[in-house]
Protein backbone atom coordinates (compact mmCIF):
# COMPACT_ATOMS: atom_id res chain seq x y z
CA UNK A 1 0.00 0.00 0.00
CA UNK A 2 2.79 2.51 0.54
CA UNK A 3 4.48 1.57 -2.73
CA UNK A 4 1.15 2.19 -4.69
CA UNK A 5 0.80 5.20 -2.44
CA UNK A 6 3.77 6.88 -3.46
CA UNK A 7 3.03 6.16 -7.42
CA UNK A 8 -0.24 7.47 -6.83
CA UNK A 9 0.90 10.87 -5.40
CA UNK A 10 3.50 11.74 -7.30
CA UNK A 11 1.72 10.97 -10.67
CA UNK A 12 -1.21 12.82 -9.19
CA UNK A 13 1.08 15.99 -8.73
CA UNK A 14 2.98 15.60 -11.95
CA UNK A 15 -0.73 15.57 -14.03
CA UNK A 16 -1.24 19.12 -12.19
CA UNK A 17 2.51 20.73 -13.09
CA UNK A 18 0.84 22.79 -16.44
CA UNK A 19 -1.89 23.98 -14.42
CA UNK A 20 0.74 25.18 -11.33
CA UNK A 21 2.94 26.49 -14.09
CA UNK A 22 0.44 28.90 -15.14
CA UNK A 23 -1.30 30.09 -12.00
CA UNK A 24 2.53 30.97 -11.10
CA UNK A 25 3.54 32.55 -13.97
CA UNK A 26 6.72 30.69 -14.52
CA UNK A 27 8.25 30.57 -17.86
CA UNK A 28 9.60 27.15 -19.25
CA UNK A 29 13.15 27.93 -18.18
CA UNK A 30 12.22 29.29 -14.44
CA UNK A 31 9.85 26.28 -14.07
CA UNK A 32 12.44 23.89 -14.76
CA UNK A 33 14.71 25.44 -12.20
CA UNK A 34 11.72 25.01 -9.85
CA UNK A 35 10.91 21.23 -10.59
CA UNK A 36 14.78 20.48 -9.60
CA UNK A 37 13.84 21.45 -6.35
CA UNK A 38 12.17 18.14 -6.29
CA UNK A 39 15.04 16.10 -6.86
CA UNK A 40 17.27 18.24 -5.06
CA UNK A 41 14.95 17.51 -1.92
CA UNK A 42 15.28 13.66 -2.60
CA UNK A 43 18.69 13.48 -3.37
CA UNK A 44 19.71 14.92 0.07
CA UNK A 45 17.27 13.25 2.31
CA UNK A 46 17.90 9.59 0.80
CA UNK A 47 21.02 9.01 2.62
CA UNK A 48 19.79 10.83 5.92
CA UNK A 49 16.76 8.22 5.56
CA UNK A 50 19.20 5.45 5.75
CA UNK A 51 20.74 7.12 8.74
CA UNK A 52 17.22 7.12 10.31
CA UNK A 53 15.71 3.54 9.13
CA UNK A 54 19.10 1.98 11.41
CA UNK A 55 18.45 4.28 14.43
CA UNK A 56 14.50 3.89 14.74
CA UNK A 57 13.57 1.69 11.91
CA UNK A 58 12.19 1.82 8.15
CA UNK A 59 8.63 0.97 9.51
CA UNK A 60 8.49 3.95 11.53
CA UNK A 61 10.56 5.75 9.10
CA UNK A 62 7.66 4.81 6.25
CA UNK A 63 4.95 5.80 8.17
CA UNK A 64 6.64 8.92 9.02
CA UNK A 65 7.42 9.96 5.50
CA UNK A 66 3.89 8.39 4.83
CA UNK A 67 1.93 11.41 6.45
CA UNK A 68 4.70 14.14 5.35
CA UNK A 69 4.09 13.15 1.81
CA UNK A 70 0.42 13.76 1.60
CA UNK A 71 0.56 16.79 3.31
CA UNK A 72 3.32 18.16 1.25
CA UNK A 73 1.90 17.48 -2.31
CA UNK A 74 -0.57 20.16 -1.36
CA UNK A 75 1.73 22.66 -0.87
CA UNK A 76 2.68 23.50 -4.58
CA UNK A 77 -1.08 24.50 -5.78
CA UNK A 78 -0.62 27.42 -3.23
CA UNK A 79 2.16 28.97 -4.69
CA UNK A 80 2.02 31.88 -6.91
CA UNK A 81 5.85 32.47 -7.99
CA UNK A 82 8.60 29.61 -9.16
CA UNK A 83 10.44 30.90 -6.46
CA UNK A 84 8.08 29.85 -3.96
CA UNK A 85 7.17 26.99 -5.88
CA UNK A 86 10.69 25.52 -5.77
CA UNK A 87 11.36 26.02 -2.12
CA UNK A 88 7.94 23.90 -1.48
CA UNK A 89 8.90 21.58 -4.11
CA UNK A 90 12.16 21.20 -1.70
CA UNK A 91 9.59 19.84 0.96
CA UNK A 92 7.84 17.48 -1.27
CA UNK A 93 11.08 16.28 -2.92
CA UNK A 94 12.33 15.57 0.63
CA UNK A 95 9.47 13.54 1.56
CA UNK A 96 9.50 11.59 -1.74
CA UNK A 97 12.85 10.46 -1.04
CA UNK A 98 12.86 9.12 2.03
CA UNK A 99 9.28 7.61 1.56
CA UNK A 100 11.50 5.84 -0.97
CA UNK A 101 14.69 4.83 0.82
CA UNK A 102 12.55 3.47 3.97
CA UNK A 103 9.49 1.59 2.24
CA UNK A 104 12.78 -0.39 0.04
CA UNK A 105 14.42 -0.91 3.16
CA UNK A 106 11.12 -2.31 4.55
CA UNK A 107 10.63 -4.71 1.33
CA UNK A 108 13.87 -6.05 1.79
CA UNK A 109 13.31 -6.72 5.20
CA UNK A 110 10.54 -8.95 3.86
CA UNK A 111 12.08 -10.46 1.64
CA UNK A 112 14.62 -11.80 3.64
CA UNK A 113 11.24 -12.93 6.16
CA UNK A 114 9.42 -14.72 3.09
CA UNK A 115 12.25 -15.95 1.79
CA UNK A 116 10.81 -15.35 -1.79
CA UNK A 117 12.14 -13.03 -4.50
CA UNK A 118 8.77 -11.01 -3.98
CA UNK A 119 10.84 -6.92 -5.05
CA UNK A 120 9.11 -6.75 -8.03
CA UNK A 121 5.39 -6.82 -6.99
CA UNK A 122 6.33 -3.77 -4.38
CA UNK A 123 7.74 -2.00 -7.67
CA UNK A 124 4.47 -3.01 -9.35
CA UNK A 125 2.33 -1.86 -6.70
CA UNK A 126 4.15 1.82 -7.31
CA UNK A 127 3.34 1.47 -11.54
CA UNK A 128 -0.03 0.40 -10.53
CA UNK A 129 -0.63 3.48 -8.24
CA UNK A 130 1.58 6.03 -10.82
CA UNK A 131 -1.39 4.59 -13.37
CA UNK A 132 -4.04 5.26 -11.21
CA UNK A 133 -2.89 8.69 -10.16
CA UNK A 134 -2.29 9.99 -13.92
CA UNK A 135 -5.58 8.68 -14.59
CA UNK A 136 -7.96 10.25 -11.63
CA UNK A 137 -5.46 13.53 -12.83
CA UNK A 138 -6.99 13.49 -16.32
CA UNK A 139 -10.53 12.61 -15.02
CA UNK A 140 -10.82 15.19 -12.87
CA UNK A 141 -8.17 18.09 -14.32
CA UNK A 142 -11.38 19.83 -15.74
CA UNK A 143 -13.86 20.09 -12.82
CA UNK A 144 -10.94 20.76 -9.91
CA UNK A 145 -8.36 23.31 -9.61
CA UNK A 146 -4.95 22.54 -8.85
CA UNK A 147 -5.72 23.22 -5.28
CA UNK A 148 -8.53 20.64 -4.95
CA UNK A 149 -7.09 18.04 -6.96
CA UNK A 150 -4.03 18.01 -4.48
CA UNK A 151 -6.06 18.66 -1.12
CA UNK A 152 -8.30 15.34 -2.20
CA UNK A 153 -4.67 13.94 -2.60
CA UNK A 154 -3.55 14.84 0.86
CA UNK A 155 -6.92 13.14 2.18
CA UNK A 156 -6.53 10.30 0.40
CA UNK A 157 -2.49 9.77 1.41
CA UNK A 158 -3.73 10.69 5.09
CA UNK A 159 -6.54 8.20 5.24
CA UNK A 160 -4.38 5.03 3.13
CA UNK A 161 -1.30 5.81 6.15
CA UNK A 162 -3.94 6.01 8.87
CA UNK A 163 -5.23 2.35 7.68
CA UNK A 164 -1.94 0.78 6.85
CA UNK A 165 0.36 2.59 9.06
CA UNK A 166 -0.32 1.00 12.60
CA UNK A 167 -0.34 -2.47 10.84
CA UNK A 168 3.46 -1.68 10.26
CA UNK A 169 3.78 -0.02 13.35
CA UNK A 170 3.50 -3.49 14.88
CA UNK A 171 4.82 -5.74 13.09
CA UNK A 172 8.80 -5.63 13.37
CA UNK A 173 11.78 -7.88 11.27
CA UNK A 174 11.93 -10.96 12.89
CA UNK A 175 15.54 -12.16 14.62
CA UNK A 176 15.59 -14.59 11.58
CA UNK A 177 14.82 -12.70 9.06
CA UNK A 178 17.54 -10.14 9.97
CA UNK A 179 20.42 -12.60 10.16
CA UNK A 180 18.84 -13.65 6.28
CA UNK A 181 19.30 -10.64 5.01
CA UNK A 182 23.01 -10.14 6.28
CA UNK A 183 24.37 -7.29 8.63
CA UNK A 184 21.42 -4.79 8.99
CA UNK A 185 23.34 -2.64 11.47
CA UNK A 186 26.91 -3.29 10.92
CA UNK A 187 28.90 -1.96 14.47
CA UNK A 188 32.47 -1.07 11.59
CA UNK A 189 32.16 0.53 8.24
CA UNK A 190 32.08 -1.65 5.03
CA UNK A 191 34.95 -2.88 3.12
CA UNK A 192 35.64 -1.41 0.22
CA UNK A 193 35.33 -4.26 -1.64
CA UNK A 194 31.70 -4.23 -0.33
CA UNK A 195 31.03 -0.54 -0.92
CA UNK A 196 32.19 -0.96 -4.52
CA UNK A 197 29.40 -3.99 -4.81
CA UNK A 198 26.71 -0.97 -3.48
CA UNK A 199 28.04 1.45 -5.74
CA UNK A 200 27.98 -1.27 -8.91
CA UNK A 201 24.46 -2.17 -8.05
CA UNK A 202 23.65 1.76 -8.21
CA UNK A 203 24.78 2.30 -11.43
CA UNK A 204 22.56 -0.68 -12.48
CA UNK A 205 19.73 1.39 -10.83
CA UNK A 206 20.82 4.59 -12.92
CA UNK A 207 20.99 2.57 -16.10
CA UNK A 208 17.54 1.64 -15.86
CA UNK A 209 16.04 4.94 -14.12
CA UNK A 210 17.75 6.63 -17.24
CA UNK A 211 15.67 5.09 -20.12
CA UNK A 212 12.43 5.69 -17.59
CA UNK A 213 13.33 9.52 -17.71
CA UNK A 214 14.10 9.26 -21.04
CA UNK A 215 11.56 7.60 -22.32
CA UNK A 216 9.06 10.08 -20.07
CA UNK A 217 9.72 13.09 -20.98
CA UNK A 218 10.89 12.45 -25.24
CA UNK A 219 9.08 9.33 -26.20
CA UNK A 220 5.86 11.21 -27.14
CA UNK A 221 8.02 14.18 -28.44
CA UNK A 222 9.73 11.17 -30.57
CA UNK A 223 6.44 9.50 -32.13
CA UNK A 224 5.10 13.02 -33.08
CA UNK A 225 7.81 14.87 -34.51
CA UNK A 226 9.63 12.06 -36.17
CA UNK A 227 7.14 9.75 -37.20
CA UNK A 228 4.45 12.17 -37.67
CA UNK A 229 2.10 10.31 -35.40
CA UNK A 230 -1.21 11.56 -34.44
CA UNK A 231 -0.86 13.55 -30.63
CA UNK A 232 -3.15 10.98 -29.41
CA UNK A 233 -0.98 7.84 -30.90
CA UNK A 234 2.46 9.62 -29.00
CA UNK A 235 0.81 9.99 -25.91
CA UNK A 236 0.14 6.23 -25.76
CA UNK A 237 3.71 5.81 -26.20
CA UNK A 238 4.90 6.32 -22.16
CA UNK A 239 1.41 4.72 -21.14
CA UNK A 240 2.04 1.61 -22.82
CA UNK A 241 5.74 1.39 -21.76
CA UNK A 242 4.45 1.78 -17.92
CA UNK A 243 1.86 -1.10 -18.84
CA UNK A 244 4.45 -3.70 -19.66
CA UNK A 245 6.47 -2.50 -17.23
CA UNK A 246 3.72 -3.37 -14.53
CA UNK A 247 3.29 -6.15 -16.33
CA UNK A 248 6.61 -7.05 -16.11
CA UNK A 249 7.09 -6.53 -12.30
CA UNK A 250 3.86 -8.71 -11.71
CA UNK A 251 5.36 -11.59 -13.01
CA UNK A 252 9.34 -10.65 -11.42
CA UNK A 253 8.95 -12.72 -8.86
CA UNK A 254 8.29 -15.85 -10.24
CA UNK A 255 10.96 -14.84 -12.95
CA UNK A 256 13.24 -14.66 -10.57
CA UNK A 257 12.11 -17.67 -8.67
CA UNK A 258 13.04 -19.68 -12.21
CA UNK A 259 16.16 -17.46 -13.75
CA UNK A 260 17.91 -16.11 -10.37
CA UNK A 261 19.38 -12.53 -10.09
CA UNK A 262 21.98 -12.58 -12.29
CA UNK A 263 20.28 -13.69 -15.52
CA UNK A 264 16.89 -11.26 -15.00
CA UNK A 265 19.12 -8.64 -14.62
CA UNK A 266 20.66 -9.88 -18.21
CA UNK A 267 18.06 -10.93 -19.80
CA UNK A 268 16.24 -7.89 -18.70
CA UNK A 269 18.97 -5.69 -20.35
CA UNK A 270 19.17 -7.46 -23.14
CA UNK A 271 16.10 -6.74 -23.94
CA UNK A 272 15.28 -3.60 -23.35
CA UNK A 273 18.44 -2.35 -25.15
CA UNK A 274 16.76 -4.69 -28.43
CA UNK A 275 13.62 -3.20 -27.79
CA UNK A 276 14.99 0.61 -27.68
CA UNK A 277 16.89 0.28 -30.92
CA UNK A 278 13.61 -0.52 -32.50
CA UNK A 279 12.09 2.28 -30.47
CA UNK A 280 14.31 4.76 -31.49
CA UNK A 281 15.22 3.63 -34.76
CA UNK A 282 12.07 2.43 -36.44
CA UNK A 283 10.61 4.09 -39.61
CA UNK A 284 6.98 4.41 -38.18
CA UNK A 285 4.98 4.82 -35.35
CA UNK A 286 3.63 1.69 -34.83
CA UNK A 287 7.22 -0.17 -35.07
CA UNK A 288 8.20 2.17 -32.37
CA UNK A 289 5.39 1.47 -29.86
CA UNK A 290 6.26 -2.24 -30.16
CA UNK A 291 9.77 -1.04 -29.27
CA UNK A 292 8.58 1.26 -26.15
CA UNK A 293 6.62 -2.10 -24.63
CA UNK A 294 9.35 -4.20 -25.09
CA UNK A 295 11.68 -1.72 -23.79
CA UNK A 296 9.06 -1.84 -20.77
CA UNK A 297 9.05 -5.71 -20.17
CA UNK A 298 12.95 -5.66 -20.50
CA UNK A 299 13.57 -2.18 -17.85
CA UNK A 300 10.63 -3.85 -15.16
CA UNK A 301 12.26 -5.81 -12.81
CA UNK A 302 16.26 -4.22 -13.03
CA UNK A 303 15.92 -1.48 -10.60
CA UNK A 304 13.99 -3.91 -7.84
CA UNK A 305 16.42 -6.54 -7.89
CA UNK A 306 19.37 -4.07 -8.02
CA UNK A 307 17.71 -1.99 -5.31
CA UNK A 308 16.88 -5.51 -3.34
CA UNK A 309 20.84 -6.41 -3.78
CA UNK A 310 22.10 -3.43 -2.55
CA UNK A 311 19.86 -3.84 1.04
CA UNK A 312 20.52 -7.17 1.52
CA UNK A 313 24.70 -6.18 1.44
CA UNK A 314 24.25 -3.07 3.31
CA UNK A 315 20.87 -2.91 4.77
CA UNK A 316 19.35 0.89 5.11
CA UNK A 317 22.65 2.22 3.55
CA UNK A 318 22.60 -0.17 0.93
CA UNK A 319 19.23 0.81 -0.55
CA UNK A 320 19.91 4.72 0.39
CA UNK A 321 22.74 4.58 -1.99
CA UNK A 322 20.88 2.76 -4.71
CA UNK A 323 18.02 4.80 -4.55
CA UNK A 324 20.14 8.20 -4.98
CA UNK A 325 21.95 7.14 -7.82
CA UNK A 326 19.20 5.37 -9.80
CA UNK A 327 17.04 8.49 -8.79
CA UNK A 328 19.96 10.22 -10.59
CA UNK A 329 19.57 8.72 -13.62
CA UNK A 330 16.27 9.33 -13.91
CA UNK A 331 17.32 13.30 -13.73
CA UNK A 332 20.69 12.29 -15.83
CA UNK A 333 18.38 11.39 -18.35
CA UNK A 334 16.26 14.25 -19.79
CA UNK A 335 18.55 16.85 -19.80
CA UNK A 336 21.31 14.64 -21.30
CA UNK A 337 18.54 13.43 -24.24
CA UNK A 338 17.58 17.05 -25.22
CA UNK A 339 21.46 17.97 -25.64
CA UNK A 340 22.36 14.99 -27.90
CA UNK A 341 18.93 15.80 -29.84
CA UNK A 342 20.26 19.35 -30.39
CA UNK A 343 23.69 18.30 -31.46
CA UNK A 344 22.79 14.70 -33.72
CA UNK A 345 18.88 13.82 -33.53
CA UNK A 346 16.32 12.88 -31.24
CA UNK A 347 16.52 9.64 -32.67
CA UNK A 348 20.21 8.88 -32.58
CA UNK A 349 19.97 10.36 -28.39
CA UNK A 350 17.58 7.84 -27.40
CA UNK A 351 19.58 4.78 -28.55
CA UNK A 352 21.60 5.90 -25.72
CA UNK A 353 19.10 3.94 -23.21
CA UNK A 354 19.52 1.20 -25.12
CA UNK A 355 23.57 1.49 -24.63
CA UNK A 356 22.68 1.81 -20.89
CA UNK A 357 20.34 -0.85 -21.21
CA UNK A 358 23.15 -3.28 -22.28
CA UNK A 359 25.72 -1.67 -19.93
CA UNK A 360 23.35 -2.61 -16.76
CA UNK A 361 23.24 -6.52 -18.71
CA UNK A 362 26.85 -6.64 -18.66
CA UNK A 363 27.21 -5.20 -15.08
CA UNK A 364 24.59 -7.82 -13.85
CA UNK A 365 26.60 -10.14 -15.35
CA UNK A 366 29.57 -8.96 -13.47
CA UNK A 367 28.12 -8.83 -10.58
CA UNK A 368 27.03 -12.83 -10.43
CA UNK A 369 29.38 -13.65 -7.89
CA UNK A 370 28.51 -10.51 -5.29
CA UNK A 371 27.63 -12.33 -2.24
CA UNK A 372 25.10 -11.27 0.34
CA UNK A 373 27.37 -11.36 3.37
CA UNK A 374 29.57 -7.85 3.46
CA UNK A 375 33.19 -7.75 5.01
CA UNK A 376 33.47 -5.67 7.13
Amino acid sequence: MFFALDGFLFAGWVVRIPAIKQQTGASASTLGLALLGVSAGAVITMMLTGRLCRRYGSHAVTVACGVLLPLSIALPAQTHSALSLGLVLLVFGAAYGGMNVAMNSAAVDLVAALRRPVMPSFHAAFSLGGMVGAGLGGLVAGGLSASAHLFLLAGIGLLVTAFAGPSLLRHRPAPAAVEAAGPREPKQRLSPRARRIVVLFGVIALCTAYGEGALADWGALHLEQDLGAHPGLAAAGYALFALTMTAGRLTGTLLLERLGQTRTLVLGGATAAAGMLLGSLAPTAWLALAGFAVTGLGLANIFPVAVGRAGELAGPSGVAAASTLGYGGMLLGPPAIGFLADWFSLPAALTTVALLAAAAAALGYAARNATTSAPV
